[in-house]
This record gives structure tokens, C-alpha cells and sequence, in this order.
């Protein structure tokens, strides 16, 4: 038996302890924390967050050194530049809070500023152009005493594929030229890109708001939007139904279209004719396109949720309007007014479910609706053409204290309705097989699909236009139940039943108005046009199979 003298024991054990917290990084001064983000990297932007750095400077006085790497399969030939930045100090009353950052250093709403790092909130350090796969920032930068931010931005070359990803690790720092420990706040992620397809200040316009995005039958992506020329606030107010067209798959888009404004008409000023709320449709049999939109005309510029009346006159309530294009989405007709056609004249406002609508298998065009009743409690429900949209019908609503939903045809002649709903904590889900004259609640309702009352987006994938070979259903909206962040897609391959984790892709971590539309690229790929933490339109592409990661 070996014999140790207890002083010795004291010793080792002393020397193992020290050994460890050489190895583990210390939570506190002197220890570099870093968060790497999980945003859309935006090919139209000249900074994007990468990676964010604090550090409580308590002996330290300089930061030496930086260590990125990039992945092997990262391909450094459409990475521009990589920078860092000093975001300088923290405030007294913040220092107790874990922050990464005292402000956003490059705004999605300031506008015409939105594309790069603010200069009034960070001080540009260092810069790397066409890095290498090892990235060494040295910036010997001097250390206020106290919490310190620093962070890294990112810069892809203009015509990167909106399918690239990038890989990137922060493998080391230097402070007063001895390794400093590292401190991860969650795992690595791959960088997905992004476009900005409308940011604060495009054409002068203060917001863009409320998305909604189909493939035409010609391959064509059509996006649609509010244009909020004086700010973000809902109708009434001085607002246009905008669209933008890509005909490369989203890598590039055309300059923006007004398929519906109603300028001064009849002698009111713009802000009280305001039209939005935008869903689009693709008549997928005849090729013609619709949009459909809420139409507002007088109101005081009081909020059209509230001041819309019962009867039908455009004095008292608001409209539901209709325009078509039959040239892929490149002109627009007139507006057509169908409030007469399809609303009751005790509701208080009618208006369609923004986003999208559908074609069903039978020709059947189909729109999400919402409407107020005359107690003032919202319904959703769907209004439908059997004439290719020469006139429209509405039953009955799927289900009370319900507004914002969408629409998909999970089997022939069977919708389902996922819906907003006023109760908050998840979505209400519906199921009619008689275009709304019967509605059942789905197995999956206030159940499956968490939200924190907000918009969200349901399209039905089947089997034959998808090379998975699955019927599929993808949804998308903000994962909680809490905030209008972490923007999620999800996939479904038992009709909506469940939406698995392995089957959901995180898409945007951080806080925006979070309304989103889906659509189908092609068989392999997905769209997404949303409001997001990086831009107020926001496409962004993804592999199908990033998503329903594994079959069984």
C-alpha cells in the first residue's frame, strides 16, 4: 500500500485544481465572452454581425490578438471582408446584465443607414479584404477599464449565391500577450444569406410591412408588402400595396411596383386612403395572379381595427379590394371592389388574411379572411372563387377570437386554416371539407405550434413537387411564445400532426416585427420572404433538405 504524507496530498491536490482552471475558461474579469449570431447574413450589406465580444477589463489593458477560422467547406472566394469593431463601454445601471452589445450597430430602421455598421456606435479597428481561411485580427487596442465590446462583421461579395453558407469559429484572443480564456455563449451556427429586399428608407419610404410571396407558373417570385411612407403604424395612414419581382430565384429583384394605391381619391388626403394587409395568389390552372387587400378610405387616420363601422359604404367601412395581373406580375389592373359580394353588412370591417392564397386541386381559388362582427370579436374563416375570380363566396368562420390566417389543401377538397389566435401561447388549427360551411378543430390545434400572437405561414407541399417524395407541410412564424423573435421553419410530414425538432431550421434569433410567407422555389429549394432583426423584407432561400434533415 503506498503511503502518502498528508502536506503532499495537499499539494497535489492543490496542483490538480490549478491544472484545471488553467484548462477551463473563468467566468469573469479578464475572461472573453463571445456570442456568434444567428442572423441572415445579407449579401446587400456592407457590415453583418458575426460575432459579438464582451469583456470586463479588470486587469488587462490591451486586446492583442483575434483568431477566426473558417470552415474547409466555406468557400472564401465570395467572402469580401471580415472587420473589427470597438463598440466602446457599458452604462452603469447595465453592468450587472449579461449584455453583448449597449445598441444595434447596424440599424434595420434607421433609414438609408441600414446596410452598415453605424459610425456613432462603433470605431472601425481593423479590416481583412479577401481573407484566408485563418483570420488574425492584432489590434493592440487599449481597454477602457470595466466592460469593454468589441465585434466582428462580415462582408460577402456581391454575387455570392444566396445558397451559400458560411462556417466560422473564434478559436482564440490574446490580452496583454498571454492567451485569454474564452467564454461561448451557445453552440457555433452556419450563416445562411440573406437579400434585403426592402429596408427602411428604400424609396424614401419609412417601413415595409406584412410579406406575402408565390411562385408563379413561370418561375417567377412575387413578393409583396405594405409601403409605409410616414412610419411603421398600421392602416389608416399613407400606405400602397407594393411588390417586387424576381425572376432568378431571388438572387436579384426588379425595382418596386404599386399594384394598388388610391392616391388622393375623392378629395381626402393620401393618409386617408390607405390600402394593405396584401395576400397573393397564383391561379395556378389560368396563370393569372391576384392580390388581395384591405382598402381604407376616410377614418381621421384613426386605426382602421377600430374605426371601421358596419354597412358597406366606403364612407363607413373598410374594403376588400381585388387587382390581377395576367403578364406574370409585371402590370396590374384596375381595382375591383368586392365588399358588396362578400361581406356581411353587420361586420364591422372584412379584410383578407395577409400572406398568401391558394389554388386547390380542383381550380378552386381560395383567400384567407378575418373579419369583425358587429359585438367586435374577430373571426377567421376563407372566402373562395369557382369562376377563376369573377365572384367570391364566404361561409362560416373557422373559429371565434381568431384573425391573421393561411390556408393550405392538406388532401383534395380538405383545407386546413392555421390561425392567429387572440388567446396567445400557440395556434388554433381548423379543418373544412365544404369550403367553410363546417369547420372541426385539428388534433394539432392551440397545441403543436407555439406563437406570441402574430402572423405566421402555412403552405401544403405534395409529394410529386418535392424530390423527398413526401406530402409535407412547412410552416414558419416566431418560435415562442413570448416575442416576436427566432424565426423558425418548421416541417410536418404526418399532415400536421406534429413538426418534429429535427425537422425545424432557426432562420433569425433576434427581435423584428416577424410576419412571414413561404413559398416553393423550386422542387429542392424553399423561400421565405419575412420581417426580419436585418432588414424590413427580408429572402432568404433554403435547401429542402436543411430542413426535413432525415426520412424514415
Amino acid at each position: 500500500m503506498l503511503c502518502i504524507n498528508p502536506l503532499n496530498m495537499k499539494i497535489i491536490i492543490l496542483f490538480a485544481l490549478t491544472m484545471v482552471m488553467a484548462i477551463l475558461p473563468v467566468e469573469g474579469a479578464d475572461t472573453l465572452r463571445v456570442k456568434q449570431t444567428r442572423i441572415p447574413i445579407l449579401i446587400d450589406r456592407k457590415d453583418n454581425v458575426l460575432f459579438y465580444l464582451r469583456l470586463e477589463a479588470s486587469e488587462s489593458k490591451l486586446l492583442d490578438e483575434i483568431r477566426l477560422r473558417f470552415a474547409q467547406e466555406t468557400d472564401m472566394k465570395v467572402v469580401k471582408a471580415v472587420r473589427l469593431w470597438y463598440g466602446g463601454t457599458e452604462a452603469p445601471q447595465h453592468r450587472k446584465t449579461l449584455r453583448y452589445a449597449p445598441v444595434q450597430y447596424v440599424s434595420s430602421h434607421d433609414r438609408g443607414r441600414t446596410r452598415e455598421a453605424n459610425p456613432s456606435y462603433s470605431l472601425a479597428v481593423q479590416e481583412i479584404a479577401a481573407p484566408d481561411r485563418e483570420v488574425l485580427f492584432r489590434p493592440a487596442y487599449p481597454l477602457f477599464p470595466g466592460i469593454n465590446y468589441f465585434w466582428v462583421s462580415l462582408e460577402m461579395q456581391p454575387d455570392a449565391s444566396l445558397l451559400t453558407e458560411v462556417d466560422v469559429e473564434m478559436v482564440s484572443a490574446e490580452l496583454d500577450g498571454t492567451t485569454a480564456p474564452l467564454l461561448f455563449a451557445g453552440e457555433a451556427a452556419t450563416h445562411r444569406m440573406g437579400i434585403g429586399v426592402r429596408h427602411a428608407g428604400d424609396d424614401s419610404v419609412a417601413a415595409y410591412r406584412i410579406p406575402g410571396l408565390v411562385t408563379t407558373n413561370k418561375g417567377t417570385l412575387l413578393g409583396v408588402y405594405d409601403v409605409r411612407y410616414n412610419n411603421s403604424a398600421d392602416l389608416q395612414e399613407y400606405v400602397d400595396v407594393g411588390l417586387s419581382r424576381s425572376t432568378d430565384k431571388g438572387q436579384s429583384w426588379e425595382e418596386m411596383r404599386l399594384p394598388l394605391s388610391f392616391g388622393e381619391y375623392g378629395g381626402l388626403p393620401r393618409a386617408q386612403n390607405g390600402v394593405g394587409d396584401p395576400s397573393i395568389l397564383v391561379d395556378e390552372h389560368t396563370g393569372t395572379i391576384w392580390i388581395a387587400a384591405l382598402w381604407t378610405h376616410g377614418m381621421g387616420n384613426g386605426r382602421a381595427w377600430v374605426n371601421s363601422m358596419d354597412g358597406n359604404s366606403i364612407h363607413t367601412t373598410g374594403q376588400l379590394v381585388l387587382t390581377k395581373s395576367c403578364d406574370d406580375g409585371k402590370s396590374w389592373s384596375e381595382p375591383i371592389n368586392i365588399t358588396p359580394q362578400v361581406k356581411d353588412p353587420s361586420w364591422n370591417l372584412l379584410l383578407q388574411g395577409p400572406g398568401r392564397g391558394i389554388t386547390m386541386q380542383d381550380g378552386t381559388l381560395v383567400f384567407p379572411i378575418q373579419y369583425i362582427d358587429s359585438a367586435r370579436v374577430p373571426h377567421a374563416g376563407v372566402m373562395f372563387s369557382k369562376d377563376s375570380g369573377e365572384n367570391w363566396t364566404i361561409h362560416n368562420h373557422a373559429r371565434t377570437n381568431t384573425t391573421e390566417a393561411q390556408v393550405a389543401e392538406v388532401e383534395p377538397g380538405v383545407l386546413m386554416l392555421n390561425m392567429r389566435d387572440n388567446r396567445g401561447g400557440s395556434r388554433a388549427v381548423s379543418i373544412t371539407r365544404d369550403l367553410g360551411e363546417t369547420w372541426v378543430d385539428h388534433p394539432s390545434s392551440r397545441s403543436v405550434l407555439q406563437e406570441p400572437v402574430c402572423m405566421a405561414s402555412l403552405i401544403s407541399v405534395p409529394a410529386s413537387d418535392n424530390l423527398l417524395g413526401r406530402d409535407i407541410l412547412l410552416f414558419a412564424n416566431p418560435n415562442s411564445t413570448q416575442h416576436r423573435n427566432l424565426i423558425t421553419i418548421k416541417a410536418s410530414l404526418d399532415g400536421g400532426l406534429t413538426f418534429p425538432e429535427e425537422h425545424q431550421l432557426l432562420l433569425d434569433e433576434d427581435f423584428g416585427w416577424g410576419y412571414s410567407c413561404l413559398t416553393m422555389i423550386d422542387e429542392e429549394t424553399v423561400g421565405i420572404l419575412y420581417e426580419s432583426s436585418v432588414a424590413h423584407m427580408t429572402f432568404q432561400a433554403v435547401k429542402l433538405t436543411d430542413i426535413v434533415k432525415t426520412i424514415f
